[in-house]
This record gives C-alpha cells, sequence and structure tokens, in this order.
C-alpha cells in the first residue's frame, strides 16, 4: 500500500515540474517582445572654456539612439589648469598648452580603438565675447592656438567656436531637464516615455562674466530673439532663454568696485561689501581691461589701491542695486532688467554654478525660506573679519567676496528675474544632478547627438514586467514540484521485502 502512495505522488509531482517548465516556456516565448540594445558605445568631449577656467567633460551614449537623440552620460570631468583661455590675450600659445592634461587624460580613458572616432568640441563663453569686444584679433590668436592643439590630436575634432549667451543659457537647461528625466525616461515596462510638459524646469547659471535664465513659459514667447528651439527624443521644446554679459559674478564684482572708485577720494577705499576689520590691497588692472567698465580712468592701470572693510550690508545692497537699469522696466510685467524682455518666472528651477557656489557657502541649499536667506547673509556680512578668517581657514581667496556674491545673488533673482517670497521655494541650489555635474556642455552634446548619425542596433528579446512575474512564479512552482518529487524519492519509507524460505 505504502509503494502504491509513493508512487503515485511522485508521478503526480514529475507531471506538475514538466507541466509547469512548459508553462514558463511558453510565457517566455509568447509574451517577448522585439527591443535592439546597441552595438556599440560612443563617446564625445566638449571643453568648457569659461571666463576664469576651463573644464574638459567626456560623454558617452549608445550608438543606436532614441528617436534621433542620444541618450548620454557623464564618463569624466576634469578642471585645466590655469585660468580661463581669454587670459592667454597676449600669449595666445599657452592657452593651447592649458588644454594639453584634461585632453591626455581624457585619451587614457577612451579606447585606442575609438580615439579616431571621438568627436572633440570646443565652446567658449562669456570670457572671450568680452576678449572679443575688446580685441577681435588677439581672440582670433587664441581661438586659433587652442584649435592648433586640438586638431593635432588623435581625435576628430569638430571645431572650436564662440557660444552665443541664448545657446549657453538654452543649452543648460536641456542638461537639468535630462539629468532630472524630465525629458525621457525609461519605463520598468522596457520603453522610453516622455513626462508631461509641466514637469519641466527651469534653469539659472552664473558664470565669472555672465548670468543666464532659461525656462519655458505659461504662455508664447513675444519676443522670438528670446527663443530657442529644439527637437529631443521626437519631440518640440520652445525655451525662453536670455543670458547677460557683464553680471557674472566676477564682473560684477569689478564692476562694483569701479562704482565705489568713482565715488572714492584718495588712495583708501571704504568698501561696504567688505567685513569690517579687512583691510588689503586690489590690482586696477582688471578693471582697465573689463569691456564691462565704461568709466574714466580708475587711477593708474598698472597700480593697485588699499581697500578697508566696513561691513555694512545696506550700504553693499544700495551699491549692488546701482550696477542694474530697473527703471527701464517700471510697469511691465514681461520685463527683468536693462529694458529685457522676460515672461514672469515659472514652476521649479535648479541654481547651479556660481548661484550654489556662494550658496552653499553660506549653508542655503536646503530649500529655506527668502526671508532666512536675507537674514543668513546679512548677519554673515556683519561679522568682523577676524571671526570669519579663523572660521574658514584657507579659503581665504573668495572669503571676502562672499558677502557682495550672496546680497548680489539675492538682488538679483528677487529684484532682477522676479521671484518672491511665494516663488523662491521653487528654486533648488544644486551642483550636481544624477552623479553629474550641471552645465551647459551635456545639453550641448545631447543636441550634437541628433546629428551624428546611428548605427545598426543588434536584435534581442525582452518581456514586459508582468510576463516576467507570471514567469518567475511559474518556475517557481515548478521548483518546488521538482523538490517535493526528490524528497519522496528519497526520504519517503519504501516497501520492505517478503523473505522467502525452501522447503526441505
Amino acid at each position: 500500500m505504502g509503494w502504491s502512495w509513493r508512487a503515485g505522488v511522485l508521478t503526480a509531482l514529475l507531471c506538475t515540474a514538466l507541466t509547469m517548465a512548459l508553462a514558463a516556456l511558453s510565457l517566455l516565448l509568447a509574451g517577448a517582445t522585439d527591443i535592439f540594445l546597441p552595438a556599440d558605445t560612443k563617446l564625445g568631449m566638449v571643453f568648457d572654456a569659461g571666463s576664469s577656467h576651463t573644464s574638459l567633460f567626456v560623454y558617452q551614449w549608445p550608438a543606436a539612439k532614441e528617436n534621433g537623440t542620444g541618450v548620454v552620460s557623464q564618463a569624466l570631468a576634469c578642471q585645466a589648469e590655469g585660468p580661463g583661455i581669454s587670459s592667454y590675450a597676449s600669449d595666445p600659445a599657452r592657452a593651447g598648452e592649458s588644454l594639453q592634461g584634461c585632453l591626455e587624460e581624457a585619451l587614457t580613458l577612451i579606447p585606442n580603438a575609438q580615439h579616431r572616432k571621438t568627436p572633440v568640441f570646443l565652446g567658449a563663453t562669456a570670457g572671450m565675447r568680452l576678449l572679443s569686444e575688446r580685441n577681435s584679433s588677439q581672440a582670433q590668436q587664441v581661438f586659433a592656438a587652442v584649435a592648433g592643439t586640438l586638431g593635432r590630436a588623435p581625435v576628430d575634432f569638430r571645431g572650436a567656436e564662440l557660444l552665443a549667451g541664448l545657446d549657453e543659457g538654452a543649452f543648460g537647461w536641456i542638461t537639468i531637464n535630462y539629468l532630472l528625466g524630465r525629458l525621457v525616461t525609461y519605463a520598468f515596462s522596457g520603453e522610453w516615455t516622455r513626462p508631461q510638459d509641466g514637469s519641466l524646469v527651469g534653469a539659472l547659471d552664473m558664470g565669472g562674466a555672465s548670468t543666464q535664465i532659461a525656462f519655458v513659459p505659461g504662455g508664447p514667447i513675444l519676443n522670438r530673439s528670446t527663443e530657442r528651439t529644439f527637437r529631443l527624443y521626437g519631440s518640440e521644446y520652445s525655451v525662453y532663454a536670455h543670458s547677460y554679459l557683464c553680471f557674472g559674478r566676477d564682473q560684477m564684482l569689478n564692476r562694483l568696485l569701479a562704482g565705489l572708485l568713482q565715488s572714492t577720494q584718495g588712495p583708501l577705499l571704504r568698501h561696504p561689501c567688505y567685513h569690517s576689520g579687512y583691510r588689503g590691497s586690489l590690482a586696477l588692472a582688471p578693471l582697465s581691461e573689463s569691456p564691462c567698465i565704461r568709466t574714466p580712468a580708475l587711477g593708474d592701470p598698472a597700480g593697485n589701491i588699499t581697500v578697508e572693510g566696513t561691513g555694512n550690508p545696506g550700504a553693499c545692497v544700495a551699491a549692488i542695486r546701482n550696477l542694474f537699469n530697473f527703471s527701464s522696466c517700471e510697469d511691465r510685467v514681461d520685463c527683468a532688467f536693462e529694458g529685457v524682455y522676460q515672461p514672469p518666472v515659472r514652476g521649479r528651477f535648479y541654481a547651479f554654478s556660481n548661484f550654489y557656489y556662494t550658496f552653499h557657502f553660506l549653508n542655503l541649499t536646503s530649500g529655506q525660506q527668502l526671508r532666512t536667506a536675507n537674514a543668513t547673509v546679512w548677519e554673515f556680512c556683519l561679522r568682523p573679519w577676524q571671526l570669519v578668517a579663523t572660521s574658514y581657514p584657507g579659503q581665504d581667496r573668495w572669503l571676502r567676496d562672499h558677502c557682495a556674491s550672496g546680497l548680489y545673488i539675492l538682488t538679483l533673482l528677487v529684484e532682477g528675474f522676479g521671484f518672491t517670497e511665494e516663488t523662491w521655494p521653487s528654486i533648488e541650489f544644486r551642483q550636481q544632478a544624477g552623479g553629474t555635474d550641471i552645465g551647459w556642455t551635456l545639453g550641448y552634446m545631447l543636441n550634437l547627438t541628433g546629428l551624428l548619425p546611428a548605427e545598426a542596433p543588434t536584435h534581442w528579446r525582452a518581456h514586459s514586467y508582468g510576463v516576467w512575474a507570471a514567469g518567475i512564479a511559474v518556475v517557481a512552482l515548478a521548483l518546488v514540484a521538482v523538490l517535493g518529487a526528490a524528497t519522496v524519492q528519497f526520504l519517503w519509507p519504501q516497501r520492505q521485502a517478503v523473505p522467502t524460505h525452501s522447503v526441505p
């Protein structure tokens, strides 16, 4: 009796396991859909030749594009030694040499077989825009020097160009929306989907010589000179963008100093934006060399001036407001400053570069209210220099300027761009998103990859989440049946044989 039960259970379990295995196989075969995997990975380099320094970013993306645009990620970020290439106007050869270190680091990362197929671009921003205004011949020589260095490298050099301010702002907008998954997202079902337009965010960028704002407004863009259109991942985007030359951090500080010098008599300048107790010497050469300063001579360009801080944030704000022309926008809701058209700000914004660096130092990147940000900056400006210097050792180079930078950012964002107590919390101050630096270079590369030819993809088979879940469940049942059969086979007591006796 025991044997017959054992045999019956074993047979039933084995049949169940076989049935489940066949069912799983059927699900996987019937539920499979065609997808395409990249045949190869492409790489590209973008040099960001800013006013204060040059950075190199290496990006990679699958050779097979999604809706005409590569799915790009950052593989390397490298900051070149020395200042921006515009600083080498009197010695252009050094501008090219300054790129060599980062170039060699990138070539070490990229496989040798791909060097000649790797496109390389250099985009110069506000620093070179200012040099082009001041001395176009010197600017051309600097471009020739960097093009010579990159042209001799074993890469596919596509050229060095002066990036328009409008493009700089718009490409920054592409970067942040791509990194946040607002342009395209990969669903668990294995499909690429586009989020709703309402989820797009704006971009606030500030370099050394210019600042940019870019966002999708709530209505039509009435001034076409501020509109940039893109086609990314099969969708069209219309973005408002504007770049304010001479309103970057470094040029703001130069203009602020020049304005204070206009009303100063004698060799001592009392600076309200420097902490009380600060005393130092500043060179006048950057003021005489800057096209952003259009005032009469401010003393010997090769000389210095002694500066003494007074730690007066109220007087500092008044001096900063003199850098703006707010009167040109009176009674206009679609105007920022300097008479520039701007629709009302809308939605969330990401503020990066010098916006982030300054507010990170002031510990204001955690979503504080506007009144808190104001109070924090003013309190910092009121601290005596000795306390500030001992509280932040090793930061002497920029330490004296954080008060002015903080008050300038508050003035620019509130009185300039039109953020209010209610809309201020919509600004996030960030340096990275998704482990990638935020800036214009990734957006630039994303836009350019739409022009690169796609390669033949590799054919493969994939399954939806539901099919995978059902298949896993069936396989699990089959394994349970197999384990049950093994248990019956080896642990079920077997029928004992009856001994036989011979008859004498």
